[in-house]
This record gives structure tokens, C-alpha cells and sequence, in this order.
């Protein structure tokens, strides 16, 4: 059936079709005028007619399977050698064996060939690189078709997927249908982007993370056939921002209340106001109050810029941390029992010895965590200052944990406990203590100067507990 369908058998066909016709025109005029010119050799002369069809219809085959090898093979290769290309086989060539038309097609084809093969070649080339760039970019990149499917993503956006994939947004009870796969806090975003069909921008809260997301749609000739979203960690710019604002507001806060005082009782001396030399010694010791409160305030500040910015040095010498919290636990257990709260300690009944560390900056560090924690404790509750050895990552460690049973601190404000100023947030506000606001900071570049670790773990209206871990080996630079 293929022969049948093929050139060569309709070329043939042809030929033997024109023989039988020229045959058969001749013999209808030829055969009447042999019978009677030729009568006595009419028979042979007959014989020849169909020796000479036969032979021709010989001739006319031969030609034919000439004609296969010469044109129907070459057409034959070049259709195995386009389906190859087709399946993706693009170095696949003809042999050229004639100079005629078809062996131009045949170089012209392998041109052809060459050229696929080298623009194939070309775009992966191209696509490799644009695929290098996104997954070198620290940003995450994810792109969404015009029903909110997820195209394609880099490392950092399938990452990102992934984490918001198991939170429950907030929204329509239609949204994943309208929105597909496209996360909540984006989906407002894509829908602007998707009706304005221009660039836009903005931030998005989840949970404690602050994302920067710049959206641009893609375009086609039909419209707007989805967007891609380039999306950006700023938590840590973010916090920066919040604590350079917090900062300045409170620094001036702080600032500004003992100047206010110290103003007005020195107007009050020198306009005589004071009646009697008790009120000027109120007066006296007040002004004497303030002004040591914004010293120890400018000192903190002073202390904490040094630590920040890498001048400060810690004494290298041997501390008895049991020695050490059995000093701050008797230096505060009078203070306790005064507003009615259980101060303990617990320790080993072998001593815990720091070969290199300075006793009067963990001291501070002692006393700042406790002195919070009594300040934030009701009464009739309890505060734990308790120590043991451990081993963190192949290391010998003391572990230091003061705990107490207090208000306790919100989650969205542990990040920031450490921060400066903290003591203006809402979890840890002094009231009328007379604390700076900074220790928490210094804490935390004291342990860190020793190479140290501290965490914190809170729940609110049960209490908070402060772990510190310190290597027992000298600290290493």
C-alpha cells in the first residue's frame, strides 16, 4: 500500500498507462492494414506488437525503480532526518550524492539543520544563564499565570511557597478559586497588577517578617497573561527603622525628664522658693537624683557604644560561676523577701569554673536579669537562679538560667527584647524604676563578648525564663 501511494508507482503508472494508450491507437489503425498488407506474416508481425508492449512495459518498470533510488530514497532520508529534528535530534544530517536539485535540498536542508541547531543551542545557552541568575538571587522570584498558577519559581520563591503554604489566610471563601496558587498577603497586589497592567510595589506582614514585594505583569498580545513578583526580606531593615525611630524617642524622652526637673528646681533655688532648709535639701537631693540617673544613663550609652563597636575587652581571669550566684542570690534575697517573692538557686554540688572570664561584667549580667525579673514578678511568686554543665556542640559550656513565674512577654516582642530602650514596650515597662532601658543590651554584649549565647523563653501570665550559655575554655578571637 505504501508502494502504491508513492511517486514512483503514480509516475509509473503514468508511463505504463501512455504505452498501453500508444499501443492501442496503433493497433486499432495498424492491425486492419497488416491483415491485409500483410497477410501471410500477419501472426509475426502481431508477435512483435506484443513483444515490443512487453519490452516496454520492461523498460518502463526499469525506469521506474531508477527513478525510486534516484529521487524517492533521497525524499525517503530527508523525511527520517526531519522527523529526528522534529524529535529533538538536531544534529542530524543528509549525505549529499548528487549535484542536481536534490542534492542542493539535501545541502540545503543540512543548512537548515544547522542553523535549528545552533538557535536551539543558543536558547538553552540563554536559558541556563537566566535560570544561573534566579537561582543565584537571594531575592525570591515567582511567577504567575492569569488564573494565579505558579509558572515558575526560583530556589528562594519555592522555599517561600513552601512556608506560607501551611498558613490560613484571611480573605474571601472564594479567593483560592479566583486567586489559584498565588499566597494571601499577595493576592491584592496581583489583582492590581493584573486590572492597571503596570509595575507596583508594596510590603507584606507574615507573622514576625517583613517582605518587600515588587510585581510586574506580562504582557501579551491578548493582554495581561499573569505577573512575576520579586520578593525581599527587609524584617531586618525593617527593625532597624523601628529601633532608629524607638530610639531617638526614647533617648529624648529620657533625656528630657531629668532636664525638665533638674530646670525647674534650680528655678525654684534661685528664685528663693524654698521657705525652709528642708525643702532646699529636697530640692537638693532631687536635683542630686536626676542628675546621678542622667549620668548613669549617659554612661550605659557610652558602655553599650563601646561594646558595639568592638572596644571592649573583658578580663581574662579564672570565675567561680557557683561563687558568683551564691553572691547576686544573697545580695537580692532580702529585696525578695521584702515584696514577698521565693528567691532559689541550684547548683551542683561540684563547682562551675570559667577559666577565662571577667567576674564583675557576669556579675552585672546577673544582677540586670534578676533586677528585671524581680521588677516584673507579682508577689507571692517565684524566681529560680540555677546553673549546670553542658556540652554544646562538642564544647563544655556553663548554663545559667534565671526564671521566673512573672507577666511573662508577648511573642511578637521577644525579637526586640534586647534591643535598647526596650523598656518602653509594653511587655517590659519600667513605670517608676529608675532603670535606663539598656540593660538587656549590655546583657547581651557581655555574654557575647565571652563567646556566649543567651535566649529567652516566655509565655505570657507565666513567666519568662533567661538562659545563658557560656564556654568554660578561654574565649578564642
Amino acid at each position: 500500500m505504501r508502494f502504491v501511494r508513492s511517486v514512483v508507482f503514480k509516475l509509473w503508472a503514468t508511463i505504463i498507462g501512455l504505452v498501453a494508450v500508444v499501443l492501442v491507437i496503433l493497433g486499432m489503425f495498424l492491425l486492419q492494414y497488416i491483415d491485409l498488407a500483410f497477410s501471410n506474416n500477419a501472426y509475426n508481425i502481431k508477435l512483435l506488437f506484443v513483444i515490443t508492449g512487453v519490452i516496454g512495459f520492461l523498460l518502463t518498470t526499469f525506469f521506474a525503480f531508477f527513478l525510486s533510488f534516484k529521487i524517492t530514497q533521497p525524499l525517503l532520508e530527508m523525511k527520517r532526518a526531519a522527523d529526528l529534528i522534529a524529535q529533538g535530534d538536531y544534529r542530524m544530517r543528509l549525505p549529499i550524492r548528487s549535484t542536481d536539485e536534490i542534492g542542493e535540498l539535501a545541502g540545503t536542508f543540512n543548512h537548515m539543520a544547522a542553523e535549528v541547531d545552533k538557535l536551539i543551542r543558543d536558547l538553552q545557552h540563554e536559558k541556563d544563564h537566566l535560570a544561573g541568575i534566579l537561582r543565584s538571587m537571594t531575592d525570591a522570584v515567582i511567577t504567575f499565570d492569569a488564573r494565579g498558577q505558579t509558572i515558575q519559581s526560583n530556589p528562594q520563591g519555592e522555599d517561600l511557597l513552601k512556608q506560607w503554604a501551611g498558613i490560613v489566610w484571611e480573605g474571601e471563601p472564594d479567593a483560592d478559586e479566583r486567586h489559584g496558587g498565588v499566597p494571601g498577603p499577595l493576592r491584592e497586589l496581583y489583582d492590581a497588577v493584573l486590572r492597571e497592567g503596570r509595575d507596583l510595589s508594596g510590603k507584606v506582614h507574615v507573622h514576625n517578617e517583613v517582605w518587600s514585594v515588587v510585581m510586574a505583569p506580562l504582557k501579551s498580545e491578548q493582554g495581561v497573561r499573569g505577573a512575576v513578583a520579586v520578593l525581599r526580606d527587609v524584617t531586618e531593615e525593617y527593625r532597624l527603622e523601628k529601633l532608629r525611630a524607638d530610639f531617638i524617642a526614647n533617648v529624648s524622652h529620657e533625656i528630657r525628664t531629668p532636664l525638665s526637673m533638674l530646670q525647674g528646681y534650680s528655678e525654684a533655688l534661685l528664685d528663693d522658693i524654698a521657705a525652709s532648709p528642708e525643702e532646699r535639701r529636697d530640692i537638693a537631693r532631687i536635683i542630686h537624683d536626676e542628675s546621678v540617673r542622667m549620668g548613669r544613663l549617659v554612661n550605659d550609652l557610652l558602655d553599650l557604644a563601646r561594646m558595639e563597636n568592638g572596644h571592649f575587652e573583658i578580663k581574662q581571669q579564672v570565675v567561680n560561676i557557683s561563687d558568683l550566684i551564691q553572691r547576686v542570690h544573697r545580695k537580692f534575697l532580702v529585696y525578695a523577701k521584702e515584696r514577698d517573692i521565693r528567691l532559689s538557686s541550684a547548683l551542683p554540688d561540684h563547682p562551675l569554673i570559667l577559666k577565662a572570664a571577667d567576674e564583675d561584667r557576669l556579675e552585672q549580667v546577673l544582677t540586670n536579669l534578676l533586677d528585671n525579673a524581680m521588677r516584673h514578678t507579682p508577689a507571692g511568686a517565684a524566681i529560680e537562679l540555677k546553673a549546670d554543665p553542658a556540652a554544646i556542640d562538642g564544647r563544655r559550656h556553663i548554663r545559667v538560667v534565671v526564671r521566673d513565674e512573672g507577666q511573662g512577654i508577648p511573642a511578637e516582642d521577644l525579637p526586640y527584647i534586647f534591643e535598647r530602650f526596650y523598656k518602653a514596650d509594653k511587655a517590659r515597662k519600667r513605670g517608676a524604676s529608675s532603670g535606663t532601658g539598656l540593660g538587656l543590651a549590655i546583657v547581651k554584649n557581655i555574654v557575647e563578648a565571652h563567646r556566649g549565647r543567651i535566649s529567652v523563653e516566655s509565655e505570657v501570665g507565666r513567666g519568662t525564663a533567661f538562659t545563658l550559655l557560656l564556654p568554660v575554655e578561654p574565649a578564642q578571637p
